[in-house]
């Protein structure tokens, strides 16, 4: 179940809170624990990551994480994959990655747990958006659907097998259909 919001902060008294497990977000001065992933969830956002850096690690295009927290326009969210262009990622003193990004990232992809709010995701995939994403994606495994979200264009809803998922345009060589994203959550035992 998630939890409710609780008290009201500023967003630099949150940043100094220790982690919890599930993550919690800061959006408009509230603190919300986003649910515990499952299995779908768990499945596809697995795979979304290694797919996409098995495609653009190497040759430094971008990078994907998983529940990563970026800070940026006045909220502290952890969208479940973030992609950012090579030249984007952060850098500590060492050269090694940062631990802090104060950043949109260039992609967001929300995958939507049953027991979650699909506007309040939305609302996080919009606020990216607004300071610079460049594509959100909103994955609900229980509809077998993708909502695009292209900035500043009306959102495109994917659900027909054959259906190509838009990527960003850093990512051209990436081909991914609705039917090949929830095919990864088949699972076929011997």
């Amino acid at each position: 179940m998630v939890q409710a919001p609780t008290q009201t902060l500023t967003l630099e008294e949150f940043l100094k809170l220790p982690e919890t497990k599930p993550a919690s977000e800061y959006i408009d001065g509230e603190i919300i624990q986003k649910p515990m992933p499952q299995g779908k969830h768990s499945k596809l956002q697995g795979k979304l990551v290694t797919t996409i850096n098995d495609i653009v690690e190497e040759q430094k295009i971008a990078l994907a994480l998983p529940e990563l927290r970026c800070t940026f326009g006045g909220r502290s969210i952890v969208p479940n994959v973030v992609v950012f262009a090579w030249d984007r990622i952060p850098l500590d003193e060492d050269g090694d990655i940062a631990n802090v990004f104060a950043a949109a990232p260039d992609w967001t992809i929300e995958i939507l747990s049953p027991e979650q709010s699909q506007t309040k995701v939305t609302g996080k995939i919009l606020h990216c958006l607004k300071y610079g994403t460049k594509l959100g994606w909103l994955v609900d495994p229980g509809e077998k659907s993708v909502l695009i979200y292209p900035p500043g264009q009306q959102p495109e809803l994917l659900e027909q097998p054959e259906d190509v998922l838009p990527v960003p345009d850093l990512m051209k060589d990436f081909r991914l259909t609705v039917a090949d994203l929830f095919g990864w959550l088949k699972v076929v035992k011997g």
